[in-house]
């Protein structure tokens, strides 16, 4: 038994589109009318538009197929509807899958050529991990682990495009290292991946075969707010499960300002988002100073983190306590003298690297700034 199914948005991407229904289906064009896409947080949303119509891609799908379509729309909590398209001139009774919510009143219309440009090829990537995971975990799982499987994939992207100087390092590549076999054996909102391989060593000889197992994360930024008039930084305190798996007694971490980046955002764009999340601070793109970009602890984890200093201005009212709620996040701010930061550094207080770093460079580059 076949299905009609039109599809729009995201899965008019050939690339994706084939990931998804797992070999290509060309389809037919096919337009909704009386509908128009309207950006939901990034997603295209159908919001009635008499004057308007979606364009897409009309296919006729098996049941095997369609299974796909349904967990890879179920990770958004999408569902089928049924709707009247146009093909060719004549109407076409299709099953869509569609946000369970009415977009709100006022929408930016979604645009899928941006979304080409922005988001295509990480989609692409996530799509096909997402997809060999379906083997082993349940779509519950899976809903949790792809916001971060999108990320990663636009890591790994990042990475793929990365200068990458060799002066004191050897040139090695990635054929220097062969994967025998690759295993996930947890997926949830963070993965772990086992590898079984060989790599190239400095005698020029393959080593034996390893195994080595990886925490699996995104890319993120720091950001620390200083303002070079009075002499100020802002920092924030928040709970870490990581002290607490560690067993500290305080399990409250003094911190930068810091985040994932997003998938189609730049480092850049992710550090400004964070600073208004976090601690509700606008901060001009020209005032990010690099601090560098670095992994914290390569031997075990793929996270890659922007640091950057910011110059603002602060004040005793930038402090308080923010965070989203959707993300139980209970942020609080300080704002105190840089002297202050650095006694807090030399007593130990302050244990976090990102800031330790970020509070060194600062020193180091104060009287550029326009303090000494």
């Amino acid at each position: 038994m076949t299905t009609h199914i039109f599809l729009f948005g995201p899965l008019r991407h050939d690339g994706l589109r084939a990931v998804v229904l797992g070999a290509a289906h060309v389809g037919q064009a096919a337009v909704l009318p009386g509908a128009a896409l309207v950006d939901q947080s990034g997603y295209p949303a159908l919001a009635n538009s008499h004057d308007a119509q979606v364009d897409g891609v009309l296919v006729a799908l098996d049941d095997a197929t369609r299974a796909r379509l349904d967990f890879y729309e179920g990770l958004f909590d999408y569902a089928r509807d049924t709707v009247t398209v146009l093909c060719d001139g004549a109407a076409v009774q299709a099953q869509i899958y569609r946000a369970p919510d009415a977009p709100p009143e006022i929408c930016a219309p979604w645009s899928f050529s941006r979304w080409c440009a922005r988001h295509a090829e990480a989609a692409v990537l996530a799509a096909r991990e997402v997809f060999a995971l379906r083997a082993v975990y349940g779509p519950e799982a899976l809903k949790v682990r792809y916001p971060m499987l999108l990320a990663h994939a636009a890591s790994q992207l990042r990475a793929a495009r990365d200068v990458q100087p060799a002066t004191l390092r050897g040139n090695w590549n990635r054929d220097d290292v062969v994967s025998q076999q690759r295993m996930q054996p947890y997926a949830y909102f963070f993965g772990v991946q086992v590898d079984d391989l060989t790599f190239q060593r400095f005698d020029g000889r393959a080593s034996g075969l390893i195994r080595r197992a990886g925490f699996v994360m995104s890319d993120a930024v720091t950001l620390l707010p200083y303002d070079p008039v009075l002499d100020l930084v802002l920092i924030i305190e928040q709970f870490r499960y990581g002290p607490y798996i560690r067993g500290d007694v305080n399990c409250w971490s003094l911190e930068p300002i810091a985040g994932r980046i997003d998938a189609g955002e730049t480092p850049e764009e992710a550090a400004l988002r964070e600073t208004q999340e976090e601690a509700r601070l606008v901060v001009r793109h020209d005032a990010l100073l690099p601090v560098g970009a670095f992994y914290p602890s390569p031997g075990a984890i793929s996270e890659y983190l922007y640091s950057y200093v910011a110059l603002c201005d602060l004040s005793r009212d930038n402090e308080g306590v923010s965070g989203l709620a959707a993300e139980a996040e209970d942020i609080r701010s300080h704002v105190i003298p840089f002297a202050q930061l650095m006694a807090l550094i030399v007593s130990g207080e302050v244990r976090n690297g990102p800031l330790i770093q970020s509070a060194y460079w600062l020193a180091l580059n104060k009287a550029r700034l326009g303090t000494g």
